[in-house]
């Protein structure tokens, strides 16, 4: 009996977001373009459940190009209707678009010159009526059982606030730089703002061999060094190539003599680098493409700056 409720819930709310696509027309694209043109912010409006609602739009919409934030209407109606001002944009959210906080706002909001778009069910309703932009958000039935609690139709205004967001996220040309400078706290911020040079093994820590050395000498500087392998370099100070644990594998198959042998004679050359400037996700996804799991980060003149690997960007929290 629980899990047949549940499920009902499912497959009533996937067809409520199926339907939304028939309401995906040209007062949504109106609605966005509006937007685009504001120069101020979407003051997202709603009461009860879709005043929750309407909050994750707002943030929503924030986080992704578009200046918003939510004003609670029965408090808009004693002061907060001065957050509004003529440059904004009234985002009201009303499944019955009788809402009566919603509806004493409106002689204002028209006074002020302020345009709306109204989320409803209904676009006949009252709200529907006096709104310059309608988005419908009618749904067949809502998943409660006896067909009361807001479930189905808060699902459909969320999905239709998302829509709204992603399509203005897409027209602005948003990137994931532009996505970062809004969530600097956190794992995602570190994932998108870390540079590499924040992170990576530098100066005397860096494992740096000239050509000359044998591989009984290179080997010694990776085990210091605990970074899996070794740079080689010119007399300059270049990267040559580099010399990895699985460098030593290869070569070890072939009975080398590690006294002997120098390390110019076997290293890799022609390496995989990075530069310091670089995101380390980026540099992140760089080393999962090559499948490698280290490298070295060089300046513009070839000379290794910095060092990275898989264990240092774990620890930085990018993996």
């Amino acid at each position: 009996m629980i899990k047949k409720s549940a499920l009902r819930v499912l497959e009533i709310e996937q067809q409520a977001i199926a339907q939304l696509a028939q309401y995906i027309d040209d007062a949504f694209v109106q609605a966005c373009q509006l937007i685009l043109a504001c120069k101020g912010k979407v003051i997202v409006c709603g009461m009860g459940k879709s005043g929750h609602i309407g909050h994750k739009i707002s943030a929503t919409l924030a986080s992704t190009g578009t200046p918003a934030f939510f004003m609670h209407p029965g408090e808009a109606n004693h002061g907060d209707l001065g957050m509004l001002t003529e440059q904004d944009i009234l985002l009201t959210i009303s499944n019955s678009g009788e809402t009566s906080e919603l509806l004493a706002l409106i002689p204002v909001v028209k006074r002020m010159n302020v345009p709306i778009i109204a989320m409803t069910s209904n676009p006949q309703s009252t709200l529907g009526g006096y709104s310059d932009i309608h988005l419908c958000i009618k749904v067949q039935q809502e998943a409660c059982s006896l067909g009361l609690a807001p479930t189905s139709s808060t699902t459909a205004t969320l999905v239709m606030g998302d829509a709204l967001a992603v399509a203005l996220l897409d027209a602005r040309g948003f990137t994931s730089e532009d996505f970062a400078m809004s969530h600097p706290g956190g794992s995602l911020g570190r994932k998108l703002l870390l540079k590499l040079e924040d992170i990576m093994v530098k100066e005397q820590s860096l494992p740096l061999v000239t050509e000359q050395q044998t591989l009984r000498e290179v080997l010694l500087v990776i085990s210091q060094k605990a970074l899996g392998m070794a740079g080689v370099i010119d007399s300059q100070g270049k990267l040559l190539g580099i010399f990895t644990d699985g460098d030593l594998r290869r070569v070890l198959d072939n009975s080398i003599d590690i006294h002997r042998t120098r390390i110019q004679d076997i290293m890799t050359v022609n390496s995989i680098t990075a530069r310091p400037e670089m995101l380390a996700a980026e540099v992140l996804s760089l080393m999962q493409k090559h499948k490698i799991s280290s490298l070295f980060v060089t300046d513009t003149t070839g000379k290794p700056t910095g060092a990275i690997n898989m264990q240092l960007l774990l620890q930085a929290g990018i993996i």
